[in-house]
């Protein structure tokens, strides 16, 4: 408490994608409680990248990708992202095209701080030709001819088919093939000024309100459906599926691992800058 006897407040980013929302809903709603309260703020993923970038936010959702370019600021909570197998960015097309061959072709992307443009630079560092899209238009601009493939995320997975589109890569299969290691996609930053005792107590609350969710799962539903926009509930509930598992929970060594492997391949590749900050908790 304050001195005043309210819960200081906290900003707070996430996207409406149905993973997000069923994850927050607990925390955002005093289902749960960490000792603070919650403006949230609901915006695309690379919105949130850029606010982030700023500082604007005091805790965030992120894409991976970009969390390496703003550990000055801030640190990695271990509960809340989305990590996992089977799980990452898809590369589509009109056509079949072989993997190896999309050098110089025009390819969308969801941001440029996406984790997706990440995995598809470590792929091939030769690409360059890229056009960014919020990640709802890419299909539509693949199926019209504006860009040869895209690369999608979300829900997006579920229904590029119905686009006429194939599937050219599974960006996610690649890099567990060639790490062995699940997929990092995005986790939750918070401000390092903020303290460790705020910084535990969040990464506390954060992992009551997934259990939470997965104790009483129709509980969010009327939070889910109010942001989910044309989704329907089979697939929202396939989305929440795909994207919240044991690693929403916790990172654990497994998913520490494979966050330290990205950002450092990333750091490799000149994508990010190398970093000295702690990336979790103390």
């Amino acid at each position: 408490m304050s001195e005043n006897g309210q819960r200081p407040t906290l900003t707070l980013g996430f996207s409406p994608c149905p993973n997000d929302t069923f994850i927050f809903d607990a925390l955002i709603h005093g289902r749960v409680d960490c000792g603070f309260s919650f403006r949230e703020r609901l915006e695309d993923v690379e919105t949130l990248n850029r606010m982030a970038l700023s500082a604007t936010l005091d805790v965030s959702k992120v894409s991976y990708h970009l969390l390496g370019h703003i550990l000055k600021d801030y640190l990695l909570l271990r509960s809340g992202g989305a990590l996992g197998r089977g799980c990452g960015p898809l590369v589509v097309a009109r056509d079949g095209i072989d993997p190896g061959k999309l050098a110089g072709k025009r390819i969308a992307l969801p941001g440029q701080y996406t984790t997706a443009a990440l995995l598809l630079r470590l792929f091939n560092p030769s690409l360059a030709d890229f056009v960014y899209l919020p990640f709802h238009e890419i299909m539509g601009a693949v199926a019209d001819g504006s860009v040869a493939a895209g690369v999608i995320i979300h829900e997006s997975r579920f229904t590029y088919q119905g686009y006429g589109l194939k599937k050219v890569l599974d960006l996610g299969e690649w890099w567990e093939q060639e790490t062995g290691h699940p997929i990092p996609l995005g986790g939750i930053a918070a401000k390092r000024s903020l303290g460790r005792e705020a910084l535990l107590s969040l990464e506390r609350g954060l992992a009551l309100s997934v259990e939470y969710a997965f104790a009483h799962p129709g509980v969010a539903r009327p939070y889910i459906r109010a942001h989910s926009q044309e989704m329907s509930d089979e697939v929202c509930d396939a989305h929440i599926s795909l994207y919240v598992n044991d690693f929403s929970r916790g990172l654990g060594p497994e998913g520490e691992d494979a966050v330290r492997l990205l950002l450092n391949r990333a750091a490799e590749a000149g994508i990010i800058p190398r970093w000295q900050e702690p990336l979790l908790i103390p």
